[in-house]
């Protein structure tokens, strides 16, 4: 079981916006149009492929088994958050890559800008292996320009041997009991910094309402005093080390806690939660579309996507492949068995352009100093 994999930073608007002038000023359009037809029949050894993931988010003989099962050479470029790839795909000209694995609001973002290709879907038969709630998720709808790889939620991760009582609400860490101040922590990436407050409050994690993030605002600023750190990385270890009882955690990462320590437990909050998705796109630059295509079918298939579930303990939309997993990584990591149907009562976080730099600003102001 592989370490924390950062995979999230919040700037997808700012990212976007600078997407949307490099497109202008090379004449291209702000829609995802479809380039030339691809060809079912073209000879994927000819093409040479370049993808980009988080590193440890795949296993290590991806590149080999890819390219004897399909017949493309694979190579694999890693990079470290949303916001490092985005910089490279948005910077004018080839990057180079074929396929990107982004968070969904970034896919959205880089639709937006017209830099991904519009996905030959019968090129991509494992599509099939999908939820059905996956191929409706609000960022992309139908699966028109992006294909789910891992889904999840964001939560309390905390010490039931510690906490005076089971967190059930985003109170319980905003307005904590005594014993848990100064031994909790918050997430600083923006879009989940806001999200306990928004949720809270009774407001969409997607708001771009001015008042309503003024009220987040004053939320986080008072709750600052009670935590002990803004911790997107190492919360696990401090929990299991007893120095902190709760966290704000994404589901996956509370996994790494489980286990080491069936102590630490994890619980979405009463008030809701978002849907997070991380997702596969191939970019309009790309000259080896075919094999983008088909890399794609290969992740869908049951064996190869359940690698994911097993080993990074990350939940798949692929219903072939969590049924594969089977009921016991369910049973010693709960939050793995939840369905697509708790999934997508969360709600989806989308590109809200550039409103985005509202959700920066607040973040920075409420975590300097």
């Amino acid at each position: 079981m592989r370490a924390g994999v950062i995979r999230r930073t919040a700037t997808a608007g700012a990212i976007a916006a600078s997407a949307a002038l490099v497109l202008a000023a090379c004449g291209g359009s702000s829609s995802s149009e479809s380039s030339a037809a691809l060809d079912p029949n073209a000879d994927l050894t000819k093409q040479a492929l370049t993808i980009s993931n988080w590193a440890g988010y795949y296993p290590e003989d991806l590149s080999a088994k890819f390219q004897e099962a399909v017949g493309a050479p694979l190579t694999i470029a890693n990079h470290a958050t949303n916001e490092e790839v985005m910089g490279k795909l948005t910077a004018g000209g080839d990057s180079g890559i074929d396929v990107a694995f982004v968070s969904g609001q970034y896919a959205q973002a880089l639709n937006d800008a017209g830099l991904v290709e519009t996905l030959d879907q019968s090129l991509i038969p494992n599509l099939s292996n999908l939820y059905p709630e996956a191929t409706q998720l609000p960022y992309d709808p139908g699966n028109t320009f992006s294909v789910p790889y891992a889904w999840g939620t964001t939560g309390i991760c905390y010490r039931s041997d510690l906490v005076p009582a089971e967190p059930t609400s985003w109170n319980d860490l905003l307005a904590p009991a005594d014993e848990n101040k100064g031994k909790m922590t918050a997430l600083a990436t923006e879009r989940w910094l806001l999200l306990p407050a928004l949720k809270s409050l009774g407001y969409s994690i997607n708001t771009t309402d001015d008042a309503e993030l003024e009220k987040a605002k004053e939320l986080l600023v008072a709750n600052k005093a009670d935590l002990l750190a803004y911790d997107d990385t190492t919360f696990y270890n401090r929990l299991m080390a007893g120095e902190t009882n709760m966290a704000v955690a994404w589901d996956g990462w509370c996994n790494y806690g489980i286990a080491e320590d069936p102590n630490i437990k994890f619980a979405v909050p009463s008030e809701g939660s978002d849907l997070w998705t991380d997702t596969m796109v191939v970019l309009k630059s790309s000259k080896n579309k075919e094999a983008a295509h088909a890399f794609i079918n290969y992740i869908l298939d049951p064996v190869n996507h359940a690698w994911v579930a097993e080993n990074i303990l990350y939940k798949v939309p692929n219903k072939a492949a969590m049924d594969a997993v089977g009921a016991d990584l369910a049973a010693a990591f709960p939050n793995m068995g939840m369905t697509p149907a708790d999934l997508v009562k969360q709600e989806a976080i989308i590109d809200v352009g550039e409103d985005n730099s509202k959700y920066t600003k607040i973040a920075t102001e409420v975590t300097s100093g």
